[in-house]
């Protein structure tokens, strides 16, 4: 397939902007700059948008609670926002949670994770875990059924999403219904043959990959750790049923598509979509591309069916 018109015109915007040399990079100064590329989009209108702290693996974390509707006992889905573990907040995430929460008619808290190199593996997928623990035990307070529960997230956040499945599979609680996984991490190996084919790629390129990994992972020897390489796992069984999101054009769409096959030969009931003519990150942009809105509204259902 031809590269997605829509997607095309969002990518002249950043046609002057060459990569870094990676070599180079300062952390820091990089995520104040990624973070501060896309202009905010105002969302859609929620019933309530509250900041929280939640407890992390180690400390509170800032997250944000989103409501759809005054309906009482909503379910909940917890939402881990991308960047390479290395970037991203609850800002650069609000536009895609707001579409998540309506369409789910469930409440999205999103968790604003620690971040490496500050913090490297495995504080973040920690993190996510202690903070879906704590959101389900504050279930009643929150006016949220923790009962009915999913996870998803974009990118770094689809990584991190399948690390809660694991633990909470691993340590028999919380009962996860449903994950939602858009173009997931899923091997720290960066070998497959997408990511030979789209190594430079639009928005995420095999150099911008392999840098987030190196400011993530303490040490080589971690890539073999399924909370970071899922794809490394020795079974998968007992993860939750599964719907695993793809873009053609994309570096990591082999290894998503690797994990889908993964999970299904594990007996988890899996739908996965390659969504033609897309780039790495495009759920983000469903406001302005309809090919991006087709495929955040079909995942929406498919949370909303496993919530009902």
């Amino acid at each position: 397939m031809p590269l997605d018109k829509q997607i095309a015109g969002v990518l002249q915007q950043f046609r002057d902007i060459p990569e870094p040399d990676f070599s180079q990079v300062d952390a820091a100064q990089y995520r104040q700059f990624s973070d501060n590329l896309m202009p905010a989009i105002p969302g859609d209108p929620m019933s309530e948008v509250r900041e929280l702290k939640v407890a992390g693996a180690d400390g509170d974390l800032d997250a944000r609670l989103y409501r759809p509707s005054e309906e009482p006992n909503l379910p909940l889905l917890v939402f881990f926002h991308g960047g390479g573990f290395v970037m991203g907040n609850l800002d650069t995430h609000d536009n895609l949670c707001r579409s998540l929460a309506r369409q789910t008619e469930a409440v999205v808290v999103s968790v604003a994770y620690r971040l490496a190199p500050e913090h490297p593996f495995p504080a973040a997928p920690l993190d996510c875990y202690a903070a879906t623990c704590w959101l389900v035990e504050h279930g009643a307070e929150l006016r949220v059924d923790g009962s009915r529960l999913a996870v998803a997230g974009d990118s770094a956040g689809g990584n991190l999403a399948l690390a809660v499945s694991q633990l909470a599979a691993q340590r028999q609680g919380p009962k996860i219904s449903y994950q939602c996984l858009f173009y997931p991490v899923t091997d720290a190996g960066c070998d497959s043959q997408s990511f030979e084919d789209f190594a430079e790629s639009y928005l995420l390129s095999a150099g911008m990959m392999r840098w987030f990994w190196q400011q993530y992972l303490q040490d080589v020897g971690q890539a073999e750790d399924p909370l970071a390489s899922p794809l490394r796992a020795e079974s998968l069984a007992g993860l939750p049923p599964t719907t695993l999101i793809t873009a053609e054009f994309d570096p990591l769409r082999d290894e998503g598509e690797a994990m889908a096959e993964r999970l299904r030969e594990a007996g988890v009931p899996v739908r996965v979509q390659r969504c033609d003519g897309m780039i790495h990150g495009f759920i983000s942009m469903a406001a302005f591309v309809e090919g991006a809105a087709q495929a955040l509204s079909d995942a929406a259902a498919d949370l909303r069916g496993a919530l009902k």
